[in-house]
């Protein structure tokens, strides 16, 4: 059988889903500008976002990008990826229930769950049962559009919520200047390497750095705050476009516990490549802490690499590197020899669960 061509493997044509984000930041900020919100004035600053996978990310990266910012960082954000609610959610509690498709059973159950506790509940989704059962409640909804797959809704499961918090007051008005500054900054970095990123070039450093991937299995290491839904991405992202195993950890917890690890089984480390997502605002002792980690596991892994987001502002700096990611993925599906679009394991483990009830 002949050997699979790039654009023959890429049926779906993520390329081209990739490479027009930007474009996709724009809309879903403009969606979040005329979105409904939460009904009722908000009385508490606790937010709790429901989802799973690529609806849930949104919600990690909203959590991870708040905490770190001025005009955020006094909010009590949790992502909950279950079928139940935390046993502390009540009256003045905001919801969120994310699922681009508005089927996740999971988050739907979340959802039923939290009516009986809160009206205040804004679900994020195209549509389905999630939509359906909102209209039903009298809840607001933040229609995004359908046709992508859900992992590449990342600009829909993010923005509009980002703005939405911004108009309902959650964010600092103070800031919102600030953060308006931040997502043309974000914007313009990624369209100054998506054409590098898509080529076929040798300097595409998405492809050079899948090359180095390919036949080994990424860990990846960032700091507990700022990073840490970014290193979730770049798990989430292997895992599901290239079809290939991806772990990860944050500093500095591993320098407790898993470091210590690298040593054995004996030979079988070699098989492992090592991502550093590091920071500038990193604390000056998680720092020190990735330079010795690096120096530490170097001679027990294939390679190390050190990646660091551009651009001024945090938000751009995570979305450079999710993008830096998303392509890397990519390219990675390619070399690999699969088509990045579908997750036919995920959907069999679906084919599966729907036969139990």
């Amino acid at each position: 059988m002949a050997k699979k061509t790039a654009p023959a493997l890429d049926a779906s044509n993520m390329s081209d889903v990739l490479y027009r984000l930007p474009e996709q930041i724009k809309q879903a900020v403009e969606i979040g500008e005329s979105a409904p919100i939460w009904r009722q004035q908000a009385t508490s600053n606790r937010y709790v976002i429901f989802g799973l996978g690529g609806s849930a990310i949104g919600g990690d990266l909203l959590r991870s990008y708040l905490a770190a910012t001025e005009g955020g960082h006094h909010l009590d954000i949790s992502v909950r990826r279950g079928y139940d609610v935390p046993a502390w959610l009540n009256s003045d509690t905001n919801v969120i229930c994310s699922s681009y498709s508005g089927e996740t059973e999971e988050t739907l159950s979340a959802f039923d769950h939290a009516r009986r506790r809160t009206m205040r509940i804004l679900s994020i989704t195209t549509g389905g049962s999630l939509g359906q059962r909102s209209v039903t409640a009298g809840m607001p909804i933040i229609n995004i559009p359908p046709g992508y797959q859900p992992r590449c809704a990342l600009a829909f499961s993010f923005f509009p919520l980002l703005t939405v918090m911004g108009r309902y007051g959650a964010v600092d008005p103070k800031s919102l200047r600030t953060q308006t500054r931040s997502i043309n900054e974000t914007i313009r970095e990624i369209e100054a390497v998506r054409d590098e990123y898509a080529s076929k070039s040798a300097k595409n450093p998405a492809l050079a750095l899948a090359k180095k991937l390919h036949d080994h299995i990424p860990v990846v290491y960032s700091a507990n705050e700022r990073l840490d839904a970014v290193n979730l991405r770049w798990r989430g992202q292997i895992q599901e476009n290239a079809k290939q195993l991806a772990f990860g950890n944050l500093l500095p917890e591993m320098n407790h516990n898993e470091i210590n690890g690298w040593q054995f089984p004996a030979g079988k480390t070699k098989q492992h490549h090592v991502i550093l997502l590091r920071d500038p605002e990193d604390h000056v002792r998680v720092s020190a802490r990735f330079d010795a980690l690096r120096d530490i596991v170097k001679g027990a892994v294939s390679g190390v690499i050190e990646l660091r987001g551009s651009g001024k502002s945090l938000l751009s700096r995570m979305f450079t590197l999710i993008y830096l990611a998303d392509w890397t993925s990519y390219h990675l599906a390619l070399l690999n020899g699969v088509d990045p679009s579908p997750v036919p394991v995920i959907q069999k483990l679906k084919a599966t669960l729907a036969k139990v009830r």
